[in-house]
């Protein structure tokens, strides 16, 4: 549903993304790994289309980004980590504005099914301004879903969440993959990687290390060590000795 070929994206004569390729199968949950700089959040843009790649060819559901843009988009939703909201519309005004942008049939029924599940229905007449944090996340994650797509691109998922959303978030993802959805996942959150992604994709300088079911890449980094976490595969892939992973945030 997600097919990358030789994907580039150069800024002058600088190289963010290098000959990049890879797919995400339905069902599947695709983790995107890697240092500060690696090209993560690059990679994503240019999948969500936000951005032009230098070269490559990207296909959603079929669909390809360059040539039929909106056909593409209408398949995918993608979750910057940093929410992008409207401060003048109310949480159901924000769904209703969706529905009208996605031509969303039976828009207040689902609209109404999405605030239940992310814990927003008694925040449907707020502004973002009286929001959390998080409950901006679930806004966000609310209007991008609305629309029922098959493809859904999430850059650090968990920003924000306290533990309850953090249990539902991932509990949402594993229902979403099993329902057929294609889903690809940035995070330094090397634990929510190995907990909830069947695929991993590490990536170092813009350029593909591994990829590949997780089983497979653990056998393929993991020597003589075959229960190494995948903070220990993680740091053998990218040559890295030291540092702490699974924390922090940002930078692709």
């Amino acid at each position: 549903m997600i097919e990358v070929e030789q994907l580039g994206k150069r800024y002058g004569d600088f190289a963010a993304v290098t000959d990049l390729s890879f797919t995400v199968g339905s069902g599947e949950v695709l983790g995107l790994v890697g240092p500060n700089g690696a090209g993560k959040t690059t990679t994503l843009r240019c999948l969500s289309g936000i951005i032009p790649p230098s070269q490559g060819a990207i296909r959603i559901c079929g669909h390809d980004l360059g040539q039929a843009p909106l056909l593409a988009k209408r398949e995918l939703a993608y979750f910057p980590d940093e929410p992008r909201l409207f401060d003048y519309l109310t949480v159901r005004q924000h769904l209703r504005f969706m529905a009208r942008l996605y031509h969303v049939p039976d828009a207040e029924a689902r609209g109404r099914q999405l605030l239940e599940e992310l814990e927003l229905a008694d925040k449907a007449d707020a502004l973002p301004g009286t929001l959390s944090r998080g409950m901006k996340q679930k806004l966000a994650i609310a209007c991008g879903l609305l629309h029922g797509p098959r493809v859904v691109l999430f850059d650090e998922p968990l920003t924000g969440l306290d533990p309850y959303g953090i249990r539902r978030m991932k509990d949402a993802i594993r229902r979403r993959a099993g329902e057929g959805m294609a889903i690809l996942v940035s995070s330094h959150l090397l634990h929510l990687v190995e907990e909830i992604c069947s695929h991993l994709l590490i990536v170092k300088q813009g350029r593909k290390v591994a990829w590949g079911p997780m089983e497979d890449v653990r056998r393929q980094f993991a020597e003589a060590s075959p229960d190494a976490s995948l903070e220990e595969i993680f740091f053998r892939a990218t040559g890295g000795s030291d540092g702490v992973a699974g924390t922090g945030a940002g930078g692709g």
